[in-house]
């Protein structure tokens, strides 16, 4: 439950693992599909294009996305810009890049206690996500407090209870069943006294689907800016990168609730649909923060553009 603490093997695969090892189902799938639907080919026909939109939908980059790309390949086909298979390559690796937002990094640097607010469903790895965050500011020199605001599943709470004590990080929590927004509100008024730099808040996880409890989290919202207008400074949604289009449906429902400003993508290591960080980004124009490639403590990697595609394509 707490592979994430432990120096086992996995750690051994962390330091000798490239982001392109750790994206091989992916690669495979998208790079490497790419390469070979175009081995030979010396024309750009509607054929090849057939194969082409096949390819990335397969390849999870979603219909909606595909098809802007499809779009811009027959523009520029048409055009004569393209002429052969390996101009093809070098402009679809380029027009993938550009549906990502660059500029994607969180800035925590405030006057203030920066409160990040981790929504999503069960299963997709909030808690653990949060775990790794929360590590990776303290290795920047920043003190951090956690919010056990999933109050409904006592295995997340005692999750974030273990991890404070491992790393020496405060953990505000209350009995199981307790109301979230006001778990949160005093971990947030706990934190503002102790000039604690960033408090990192989890919620329950929950489908989508579920109204009751997305007014919870919209609960959470008006209490927290109740008292600082600002708060929460980022409402970060982590999902699954193994769940597909899923993912897609899950962050337009979230996001019209409670209005994400970023999002964190889990299990990319173990999955071949990595092609939906396309898709979302073009989609929902958010930026990614993170992404999860790997069980190890340091698998949770602030998200770069260039690095991601290229590790697929090259």
């Amino acid at each position: 439950m707490f592979n994430f603490f432990k120096k086992d093997k996995s750690d051994k695969i962390e330091k000798g693992s490239t982001l392109k090892q750790r994206l091989a189902k992916s690669r495979q799938k998208l790079g490497s599909g790419l390469s070979s639907l175009l081995l030979g080919k010396k024309v750009i026909d509607e054929d090849l294009l057939d194969e082409l939109e096949m390819l990335l939908i397969t390849a999870d980059i979603g219909i909606n996305t595909t098809d802007k790309v499809l779009e811009s390949v027959r523009q520029n086909a048409s055009r004569k810009v393209l002429k052969d298979s390996d101009s093809l390559y070098e402009f679809l690796k380029d027009a993938l890049t550009k549906l990502l937002i660059e500029d994607n990094q969180l800035n925590t640097d405030t006057n203030e206690t920066f409160v990040i607010l981790v929504v999503g469903i069960n299963g997709a790895g909030k808690t653990t996500t949060i775990g790794k965050l929360a590590k990776s500011f303290q290795n920047q020199g920043k003190s951090v407090m956690l919010a056990a605001g999933d109050t409904f599943r006592a295995a997340a709470v005692e999750q974030l209870k273990v991890w404070g004590e491992r790393n020496e990080i405060p953990v505000v929590a209350q009995t199981t069943g307790s109301d979230a927004a006001s778990v949160i509100y005093d971990a947030y008024e706990s934190a503002k006294a102790k000039n604690i730099d960033i408090l990192i808040a989890d919620t329950a996880g929950r489908l989508h689907t579920q109204g009751n409890l997305m007014q919870e989290l919209e609960k959470i919202k008006r209490v927290l800016k109740k008292h600082n207008e600002n708060a929460p400074h980022e409402t970060m949604l982590v999902i699954d990168g193994g769940s597909g289009q899923n993912a897609i449906n899950q962050a337009k429902e979230f996001n019209k609730t409670v209005g994400l400003s970023g999002i964190s993508i889990t299990k990319l290591d173990g999955t071949a649909k990595g092609g939906v960080v396309f898709a979302i980004s073009d989609e929902l124009k958010l930026p990614v923060r993170y992404i999860g490639v790997g069980e190890g403590i340091n698998d949770l990697k602030p998200f770069n553009a260039k690095e991601f595609v290229d590790a697929l394509f090259e």
